[in-house]
């Protein structure tokens, strides 16, 4: 069984719209101990199965979608056989359209699993990024620094954090509320992952924001709500929204505060989605 992990966006602020149409950025990135879980075996077939289970399976495509695009460019690069196809199962655990990278998570996941372990094929990997996603590299490393869109700066000193992720069941589109960005931040050095004292670390992120988070809230209002009932629960070092959302979290730095977070967010929202994770 694959372990395909989600990732949070601790920060993320957007520097400059790109002649490719995508958008410089600068991120603290977390990847947590949420995953959909992958099974793959060979088929005798003329054709690859994939197939998803779990309660976000509804909002996929099960005929095009980043695992089925993933297997057609490894094949084309005969880093896969040409005549072997594949089924793959997937059971997602990890909400789509909500800012967690569940899809791009899956195409690295699978792609390591092929490979090897071994993703250091530069060509491969700007071939999924324009194919899957430009956020493919987050899943290299546990907790890093974005200092642009494919840079990253591994954090030095692992950090233990806890996280109330709440989803609420609105499916947020990337490249819409990227089309909406007007104002643009500042590009700045790397001051994180570097950083070797936990309280310093909160001190910085507290500091930073998601310049998403505006504009997707006023798309969907009731993000604000989920915000601010996270914000409010004991203990909790900050909540914000992860990428274009529609997924935010609250921060905790024990296990024991997060549940209690978690028991009073699911009785505030009992239609949503809500689970604990923790930092890897």
């Amino acid at each position: 069984m694959i372990r395909s992990y989600c990732k949070i966006n601790l920060s993320l602020r957007v520097i400059k719209k790109l002649k490719s149409g995508l958008h410089n950025i600068q991120s603290n990135i977390f990847i947590l101990n949420l995953f959909d879980e992958i099974e793959i075996s060979k088929l005798k077939k003329k054709s690859d199965l994939v197939i998803f289970k779990g309660q976000f399976k509804k909002h996929i495509n099960p005929k095009k979608n980043s695992i089925t695009e993933t297997l057609r460019l490894l094949r084309q690069k005969k880093l896969i056989k040409v005549n072997q196809f594949y089924k793959v199962t997937v059971l997602k655990k990890i909400p789509v359209f909500a800012g967690f990278g569940g899809g791009t998570s899956n195409s690295y996941f699978v792609t390591k699993y092929f490979l090897k372990n071994k993703i250091n094929n530069k060509k491969i990997i700007k071939e999924l990024e324009k194919k899957i996603g430009s956020d493919l590299r987050v899943f290299k490393h546990q907790q890093m620094y974005q200092i642009s869109l494919r840079q990253f700066n591994k954090f030095k000193k692992k950090l233990n954090f806890y996280f109330v992720l709440v989803y609420p069941n609105l499916r947020c589109s990337t490249k819409m509320i990227y089309a909406r960005v007007k104002n643009l931040s500042k590009f700045q050095k790397d001051v994180t992952s570097n950083v070797k004292s936990k309280n310093n670390f909160i001190d910085i992120i507290k500091e930073d924001k998601n310049d998403l988070e505006k504009i997707s809230i006023l798309k969907y209002p009731k993000i604000r709500k989920v915000l601010s009932s996270l914000s409010m629960q004991n203990k909790c070092i900050l909540s914000r929204m992860t990428g274009s959302g529609s997924a935010c979290f609250g921060m905790f730095s024990t296990k024991k505060s997060a549940l209690l977070a978690l028991r009073k967010i699911k009785n505030k929202f009992p239609g949503y989605w809500c689970v604990t994770a923790k930092s890897i």
